[in-house]
């Protein structure tokens, strides 16, 4: 059995030099560093293209506004106003780099339906206190539902909030859930009902006990934002899961290598 699932990888091109599943590629706020993406993170056309190029998966970022609103943004704030505390008819002025207006993730997950071999890597920020995250969580899932989108196989939660995590960890069961920071311990994140980590590089390669605790716990192993040819490299040859990276093509040319 063991020698058909690998000949079967093989077919696929997703099996390493070192005999072990190659990781997968995730494209950080879209494949935005393209003419196609507008170079624009975390805007529409960063997200289809990284679905038309074909890449494991889409990471995006979520914050609330005051009004109830989902909208996919990075920062906590856009010129100086809240997210968190500012109704969504105050942010319509904004315009990303290619010229669009900040999706909601309405919008967001209406293109993704459109593209089922696409994992959306879904990044709930930290928001400004407990009861604004909770409802965050909960709208989000109850947006993937409302989207047709509420599917192991097509969405995995990241946050740098460990209480998000376990939020998602309770209301999401059978889902991935990655915790993005590396300031709690495997044992902890697992025993809250955590099944994953996605840290950054540089404690991944420097401190082998992360990797280690990761397997031992049965965890996926994602790690941000790899940019640099010579960490990939790493990073493949440590058989991490996934790897998040502003240059995704750049990784999966290493991968086919």
């Amino acid at each position: 059995m063991k020698k058909t699932l690998f000949a079967l990888a093989a077919s696929l091109g997703i099996v390493s030099c070192s005999g072990g599943v190659q990781p997968s590629v995730v494209a950080h706020r879209g494949y935005w560093n393209c003419e196609r993406g507008g170079y624009a993170r975390n805007s529409l056309a960063a997200l289809q293209a990284a679905c038309e190029e074909g890449f494991w998966g889409s990471e995006f970022d979520v914050n609330m506004t005051s009004d109830g609103e989902l909208l996919v943004f990075h920062d906590s704030s856009v010129d100086g106003k809240v997210i968190n505390y500012t109704p969504k008819a105050d942010l319509e002025y904004f315009r990303l780099e290619n010229g669009e207006s900040i999706p909601t993730v309405d919008q967001y997950l209406s293109l993704a339906e459109k593209y089922p071999s696409t994992v959306l890597v879904y990044e709930l920020k930290v928001h400004a206190t407990p009861e604004i995250e909770d409802k965050a969580v909960a709208l989000s899932i109850q947006k993937l539902k409302e989207h047709g989108l509420f599917n192991p196989s097509r969405v995995m939660f990241i946050s740098f909030s460990l209480r998000a995590c376990e939020l998602f960890a309770q209301q999401a069961p059978g889902f991935t859930v990655q915790y993005l920071n590396s300031d709690h311990p495997v044992a902890e994140l697992a025993a809250k009902g955590v099944n994953g980590i996605d840290i950054h590089w540089h404690p991944l390669i420097n401190d082998s006990t992360w990797l280690a605790d990761a397997r031992a716990h049965d965890f996926s192993v994602n790690t941000w934002t790899v940019n640099d040819t010579t960490v990939m490299k790493q990073v493949i040859d440590l058989g991490v899961d996934q790897i998040t990276s502003d240059y995704p093509h750049l990784v999966r040319e290493l991968l086919n290598k």
